[in-house]
């Protein structure tokens, strides 16, 4: 493994998550009560705009019942959780952090989506999957986490089908370094932000046309400044998962967006055949 692609490992280690998930959870109720994606939203959703991006996304790329996705990336599992029960669709997520992925696992079985969505731990650059296997492939604020995009788009490429639709929901750079740390990077060290049109290019060498492109950079700093504006967090939060600094994280991103450095890309792509 490389020293980059272990400092990415270790930033998102969160030991002790899923313990930390059980506390945090029995506002909702006792370990039995069922859970809904809806209730984990302010908890589960590694991105700006939340559940309200994931919905987009599914939209735009025409996520449907029957439908087999990969969410690369996963996290601790709230947009897999969420298009599963929205759209009826089977989602297998995969994270390189195995904490991520025991803790996804732990809230599936919280909102009993355990036969619909399932998580691996795996790196996004060696997918462990057959070739053609996938309708659609998600990728949510995670391509700013890896230096070899040529490899990341050509992974994906090989695992969906001939017609099968790439979206993408990412962090690109504008104007300059963001102001570190940020939810997914302390330092520059595991930060390899590419700007739009550079995006757009490596996809399109790996084997995909585009159909969708937007930027989404001014809805982006509206949900940044009205989750300033209304204060405290609700609880769970994203605290939870990512530590008691995560407010300040948030805080250099909004703040890295105001300023034009950085910006936000939704694209949609179709793997040629």
């Amino acid at each position: 493994m490389t020293d980059a692609l272990e400092g990415v490992r270790n930033h998102y280690r969160a030991t002790g998550l899923t313990e930390r998930l059980k506390t945090a959870l029995a506002v909702f109720g006792p370990e039995h009560q069922t859970l809904t994606p809806q209730q984990l939203g302010t908890l589960d959703q590694f991105h700006t705009r939340g559940l309200a991006a994931t919905a987009e996304l599914a939209t735009l790329t025409g996520i449907h019942a029957g439908m087999s996705v990969l969410d690369v990336g996963s996290g601790i599992g709230g947009p897999a959780r969420f298009l599963a029960a929205n759209y009826g669709c089977k989602v297998t997520g995969i994270d390189l952090s195995e904490p991520f992925v025991d803790a996804a696992r732990y809230l599936t079985q919280r909102t009993r989506q355990s036969e619909q969505v399932s998580f691996h731990a795996a790196s996004a650059l060696e997918l462990p999957f057959d070739v053609d296997r996938f309708d659609v492939a998600l990728l949510q604020h995670v391509a700013m986490n890896i230096a070899d995009r040529a490899r990341l788009y050509q992974e994906i490429r090989r695992v969906l089908k001939p017609g099968g639709k790439l979206a993408t929901f990412d962090v690109v750079i504008n104007n300059g370094e963001p102001h570190y740390p940020v939810p997914w990077a302390r330092t520059a060290a595991t930060c390899f932000l590419l700007t739009a049109d550079a995006t757009r290019e490596a996809i399109e060498r790996a084997g995909f046309r585009t159909l969708v492109w937007q930027d989404d950079t001014a809805a982006a700093k509206a949900w940044m400044a009205q989750l300033r504006d209304a204060g405290p967090l609700p609880s769970p939060n994203l605290g939870v998962v990512m530590g008691t600094d995560f407010a300040q994280l948030a805080t250099n991103l909004g703040r890295s967006l105001l300023e034009g450095r950085l910006g936000v890309l939704t694209a949609v792509f179709e793997a040629i055949a």
